[in-house]
């Protein structure tokens, strides 16, 4: 008997509550309750932006749009066509079935390939050309995924497959999803209701995507590789691009439906030039719009004031906040009120995951329309990237002073700079600025003056934590205690300079 799993009535949304209790629910009933539903949960963050995507998709496609703010303001008052979602539902809810013979959800067979094991869609998973990131599974050591597991992991190995080689006899190669290379921003409000509504871009719009031809999600498409392309119809068609064809093989143990095995193989391949509106890019003299991504070294929050510039020519920040911007100046958004703003993606380097992560910032209406905040932002992030070059600059003075052969003479930089990396002190200098800054972000409209003094406190606790953080682990010898007192000096004179009394 052909296993079913439709994704219309059967659980496999992982959600939070309003009460705070967890849950799955199909996609009639989370669409119909999304009111009652804080957010969207799920294994990691690739799935649960792959999952936004899929019912942002949606809901562009059962109500045709919004067209413009006025059509927004609507759906955001008194709430999404409950009939237009389930007359819709229920016209396509054969494409909906995981493991329909003919057109299974979001697949494609390929006869050339060999079933594998589905740790090849896991990104946690040692699989193929992935590193082990927190998993130790291996190829040859199949897991077992239940239909709603399998449905997600699907959503993001579309999404957020790596390039790399798929079968080189046949020379087959796969290409990046369309989220890979840069980190998705999506506004938060309240309720699942508030959120998918706030990321609601009008549609169609030009300026958002272009339009080549007659715009459907993947599964409205008798066949989604045709037309042949490297550029979407439209943004549906992009919200649910097609990168991997996959079929998921599904088997029946102890009377239980699971998934062990696929087939995978490239499909589309997307155009480099395609910007998608949910990433914010700057712009690069050589290579041209490049999208902002997550940063070993680097905490999304440093960046955040450059996501702002929504009149800039250097940047193109999400689209979203854009809208909300002309939402705001409608009159559309209660004043002062604040949003979180979302970022979720991965950072992978040559093919090989090096990390996901899930960011959330504070999202204030206030910068949306006054540039001027927008600029003290800038000025609080340059204050805490000047303190932290100060204190650079004097911990590396005491590490040269440390190692100095001599009174008169310097310290080789391959003799001090491994022990000034040791201290690490850069890492314990940011680590205590996040949760202070989201608080400075969220004052200062309301009190400029007593933010910016705040935000400068708290850079100078943290510069001094940091540095006498590594003074402590110093012995008591003369060296030793002349190398403190310069860099001490150098450090206070630096931070003067860096930060005045203001």
């Amino acid at each position: 008997m052909q296993p079913s799993f439709n994704l219309i009535d059967q659980p496999w949304i992982p959600v939070i509550r309003q009460d705070g209790s967890a849950a799955e629910l199909g996609l009639r009933e989370l669409l119909l309750e999304a009111r009652t539903i804080r957010e969207i949960g799920g294994e990691s963050p690739l799935v649960i932006a792959s999952l936004y995507r899929l019912l942002l998709a949606l809901l562009h496609r059962i109500h045709n749009g919004p067209a413009d703010s006025r059509a927004w303001h609507r759906l955001w008052q008194a709430g999404w066509d409950a009939a237009a979602i389930v007359d819709y539902l229920e016209r396509w809810h054969d494409r909906f079935d995981l493991f329909h013979p003919e057109r299974p959800f979001y697949q494609m067979a390929d006869p050339r390939m060999e079933p594998r094991s589905v740790t090849a869609m896991i990104h946690e998973a040692a699989s193929g050309n992935n590193a082990t990131l927190f998993d130790h599974h291996v190829d040859d050591l199949p897991i077992s995924l239940t239909p709603a597991e399998a449905a997600r992991r699907l959503l993001a190995v579309v999404n957020y497959g790596l390039s790399g080689p798929c079968n080189p006899q046949m020379k087959l190669y796969f290409t990046g999803g369309p989220c890979v290379d840069g980190i998705l921003f999506l506004a938060l409000g309240d309720t699942l209701h508030e959120t998918l509504t706030l990321n609601l871009l009008p549609y169609p719009d030009e300026q958002i995507m272009a339009h080549q031809g007659e715009d459907r999600p993947i599964w409205e498409a008798d066949d989604p590789l045709l037309p042949a392309r490297d550029t979407p119809l439209g943004y549906l068609d992009y919200l649910t691009w097609l990168n991997r064809r996959v079929l998921l093989l599904p088997r029946v143990e102890g009377g239980q439906v699971v998934v062990q095995q696929m087939t995978m193989s490239p499909a589309l391949v997307l155009n480099d030039s395609v910007l998608d509106p949910m990433m914010h890019y700057f712009r690069d003299e050589k290579r041209g719009p490049r999208p902002l991504s997550f940063s070993e070294a680097r905490s999304l929050w440093r960046d955040s004031a450059a996501l702002f510039r929504l009149h800039s020519s250097e940047h193109r920040p999400p689209q979203v906040l854009g809208w909300l911007a002309r939402l705001d100046l409608s009159g559309y958004l209660e004043r002062h009120r604040s949003y979180r703003l979302q970022a979720l993606g991965l950072l992978n380097d040559k093919a090989k995951m090096v990390f996901f992560r899930h960011e959330r910032l504070p999202l204030p209406t206030d910068y949306l329309r006054q540039q001027e905040l927008v600029e003290d932002l800038a000025t609080a992030l340059a204050m805490a990237e000047g303190t932290a070059s100060q204190l650079w600059g004097a911990t590396a003075t005491l590490a040269r002073e440390l190692v100095a052969p001599a009174e008169d003479q310097e310290a080789h930089r391959d003799d001090w700079r491994p022990l000034l990396e040791s201290w690490g002190v850069g890492r314990i200098y940011w680590a205590q600025l996040e949760t202070p800054f989201r608080l400075t972000m969220e004052t200062l409209p309301s009190d400029r003056v007593a933010a910016l003094g705040e935000w400068r406190q708290r850079l100078l606790n943290a510069a001094w934590s940091a540095f006498n953080h590594v003074a402590d682990s110093l012995d008591n010898t003369p060296r030793s205690l002349r190398a403190w007192v310069q860099a001490q000096g150098q450090l206070a004179a630096g931070l003067a300079k860096t930060l005045p009394a203001m």
